[in-house]
């Protein structure tokens, strides 16, 4: 490796050592249902996102209130010490990308067969401190 790359990659990991994030994949739910979810919380402090996601009826919002907590636990694994409440954390990022697609097949009039396609998704998310955004800008 040359030592462009060697700088570049060793900027990247300092910079994901700061970087908060959860992944969830392979779900078996279509992303355009996962989207609904993830879009009433996008943004929002992590108190607020994980009751809007404990009261939503959605299938999908059991499954991000789990990559949310362990979000949270991931947090708090880099950052020991530092009082959740103080910290202010919100859902900084969260994306939804289309995952495995399994194809099944239904019979059909007249001998023929429909596709049936099994949606899934991969659910990133990321998570960030206000506090820390505002001493940066400083």
């Amino acid at each position: 490796m040359g030592a462009r790359k060697r700088i570049s990659a060793a900027a990247r990991k300092e910079a994901n050592k700061e970087k908060v994030q959860a992944l969830l994949r392979n779900v078996p739910t279509s992303p355009r249902k996962m989207r609904l979810v993830t879009d009433l919380i996008r943004g929002q402090e992590v108190n607020k996102a994980l009751d809007i996601l404990k009261f939503s009826k959605q299938e999908a919002s059991r499954r991000l209130e789990k990559l949310l907590l362990s979000a949270i636990a991931n947090w708090q694994a880099k950052n020991e010490g530092v009082r959740l409440e103080e910290s202010d954390l919100y859902v900084k990022e969260i994306q939804v990308d289309g995952g495995r697609i399994l194809r099944r097949i239904r019979p059909a009039p007249q001998g023929r067969a429909y596709r049936i396609r099994k949606r899934s998704n991969h659910v990133t998310l990321v998570l960030g401190s206000r506090k820390q955004e505002v001493e940066n800008i400083s």
